[in-house]
């Protein structure tokens, strides 16, 4: 008997960009949004930039282009196209009647490729409340682009179950699962809570999506997350716990990578899982040193950082992928406190990063010289457990030591 191989067609898609005045990003911000579209499992057959002065309000890129669009669509045989920003309802019924096509924004493909990464519990509640709350605006101009039988790019997710849910089933869907997210929250406050009676302070490793900061993770904990070159391989945090010299300990905390015209809705959305950063005491910002627009996302990944409050803590900018670069580089962070050239994969600038993290925390623990009977032996233990512990020895008369504490417990008479 023969067998077949039956393979899932690749959809095509032609990259739709505005260039707005004398803006020159827009072959960059085209080059992204292909990685993207790699990411969700599709290919570009081609492209299409419009200089304009604004976004046109009914057809995005204007009328005079629909028809150039229309014959390159036909000439590369695509599915549809992708525009790279994020569009009205009316502006996508406008496309989808004049290309007779499917028609995605940026802002629907990142949530397809969430859709597709998105793990645990909260991640899923996080992803399907952006979805309903995109659909909810949209709902006459997605049309037919989302109906589960079509199947591809956009169809992806708990968001398209029904696509004849009407704008008050999907408030109370929303409502749902706001309660349920809630819910969520309160368990990642309590955790934070019982952080912060333990005296472990926390570092959060924060960047540009694909910057390698699961990669970081794992170089430096172990932590066994998935590293993939895609964009938005990883949505779920992780932390793990790190340890420094003289046995200190700190928390390693990995956050959703940030990318350029990120809508509000979707920080909203993830504003749970992004709040790590904003409650963390120190910043490991990872930086792709190896990508020609490194300065683009920093600028970026600092923007999303003061949407969110993240502002007066100690900042690490770690510049990794160093062993992708042809010769060492000077790079700087001026916004940062301290500046790293760093490799997850060779493990360059692991330990300086170590020492900086051990320099920051010392900062805010005081040095101590005791003498404890043995009858305060546990006071020794809270030492070894939320300080460093320099030299610990047995005497006749108790345990001599020598550490740095944090102030809080030095202040609090446990020690």
């Amino acid at each position: 008997m023969e067998l077949y191989d039956l393979k899932q067609e690749e959809e095509r898609f032609i990259l739709v960009g505005i260039q707005l005045g004398d803006n020159e990003l827009a072959e960059e911000s085209l080059d992204e949004l292909e990685a993207l579209a790699r990411t969700a499992g599709a290919a570009a057959a081609g492209r299409l930039i419009q200089n304009r002065e604004a976004m046109h309000p009914q057809t995005y890129i204007g009328k005079g282009k629909i028809e150039e669009l229309k014959d390159l669509i036909w000439e590369e045989d695509a599915s549809g196209i992708i525009c790279d920003d994020e569009l009205s309802a009316v502006q996508l019924n406008h496309l989808q009647q004049e290309l007779e096509c499917k028609v995605i924004d940026r802002t629907l493909l990142i949530l397809d490729i969430f859709a597709a990464h998105a793990v645990s519990g909260e991640g899923k509640i996080q992803v399907e409340l952006a979805q309903l709350r995109y659909r909810s605006a949209r709902l006459t101009g997605l049309g037919n682009s989302l109906s589960r039988l079509g199947g591809g790019i956009g169809t992806r997710g708990p968001g398209e179950k029904k696509l004849e849910m009407d704008r008050r089933l999907i408030r109370e869907r929303i409502s749902r699962l706001k309660r349920e997210l809630k819910e969520v929250e309160q368990h990642r406050e309590l955790i934070r809570t019982q952080r912060k009676r333990s005296n472990m302070k926390v570092a959060a490793l924060v960047g540009y999506t694909s910057a390698g900061k699961s990669s970081m993770e794992n170089a430096l904990t172990d932590a066994g997350i998935l590293e993939d070159a895609m964009l938005f391989s990883t949505l779920d945090t992780t932390t793990r716990v790190l340890e420094l010299e003289g046995k200190q300990k700190i928390l390693l905390t990995d956050t959703v990578g940030f990318i350029r015209k990120l809508p509000h809705h979707l920080i909203e959305a993830f504003k749970s899982t992004l709040e790590e950063a904003r409650y963390a005491d120190i910043i490991i910002h990872v930086v792709d040193a190896s990508n020609p627009q490194m300065d683009t996302q920093m600028y970026v990944v600092y923007d999303t950082l003061r949407q969110l409050g993240v502002e007066g803590k100690p900042v690490i900018t770690l510049f990794n992928k160093q062993d992708l670069l042809a010769e060492p580089g000077h790079f700087r962070d001026f916004q940062a406190d301290y500046t790293i050239p760093a490799s997850a994969r060779t493990g360059q600038g692991l330990e300086e990063l170590k020492r900086v993290l051990s320099e920051i925390l010392r900062k805010d623990q005081v040095y101590i010289e005791r003498l404890y009977p043995f009858e305060d032996a546990g006071k020794v233990q809270v030492i070894r457990a939320s300080g460093q512990l320099l030299e610990e020895e047995y005497v006749p008369e108790g345990i001599a030591v020598k550490a740095y504490v944090p102030k809080e417990i030095y202040l609090s008479g446990r020690i």
